[in-house]
């Protein structure tokens, strides 16, 4: 991972919206836009010559989507985070998404006041959305919190935390709906990696909610 300034590179046709990512970028010291397209075809050819900390995308692209993007640029390059912004809100593309090797998936609605903080969560490892996809996510895999929990010996609490990690909770969140420590989270969350065999949270919520849609 590269020191601050994180460099960020923005795929979005719509030019209102482009504008609008790059005003909210320069208001922060923690991050730089290092590049910006209309094509995800373009994107595709210039990032994995230079990986960025982050990208932004659309899903609804001309020409190839968001999500094809991600997907073939995910295995050129591993350390990059993909952070979906789209209009969609439907659960299906955000389970693409995240199969695709997206980290987060927020709603353009959304975006003004949630993309700085999404952009350090799936820096450190989290897993932002918005709380109508969230709700969306749960209510289409019909999820039973206790019997993946169960299935993957997971203890009450670290259940409860992958429940609010499904939800779209961040990791100051989790602590507070929990009243325990940052640090206490990530030590959970340490847990439930291992006892899912994953690596990522983003590994960690698929896994989770396939496991409740078969159930």
């Amino acid at each position: 991972m590269n020191a601050a300034p994180y460099r960020v590179v923005i795929v979005e046709d719509d030019s209102l919206f482009r504008e609008s990512f790059l005003e909210t970028v320069a208001t922060t010291a923690s991050w730089q836009v290092s590049g910006c397209h209309v094509r995800a075809e373009s994107a595709l050819e210039a990032i994995p010559k230079d990986p960025p900390d982050a990208v932004i995308a659309d899903i609804q692209l001309p020409g190839m989507s968001g999500i094809e993007l991600v997907r073939k640029l995910k295995p050129l390059c591993p350390d990059t985070q993909f952070l979906m912004v789209t209009v969609f809100e439907d659960a299906e593309r955000v389970f693409e998404a995240l199969a695709a090797g997206a980290s987060g998936y927020v709603l353009k609605r959304d975006v003004h006041s949630r993309l700085l903080e999404s952009l350090d969560d799936v820096l450190a490892g989290g897993a932002p959305m918005s709380s109508a996809i969230a709700r969306k996510v749960v209510q289409h895999f019909r999820m039973p919190v206790q019997e993946p929990g169960e299935d993957f010996h997971l203890t009450q609490r670290e259940t409860e935390t992958l429940d609010l990690l499904v939800k779209g909770y961040f990791y100051k969140e989790i602590a507070s709906e929990l009243g325990i420590r940052i640090d206490t989270v990530a030590f959970h969350l340490g847990n439930i990696y291992r006892k899912l065999h994953v690596r990522t949270r983003s590994e960690a919520i698929l896994k989770y909610m396939g496991r409740a849609a078969d159930s």
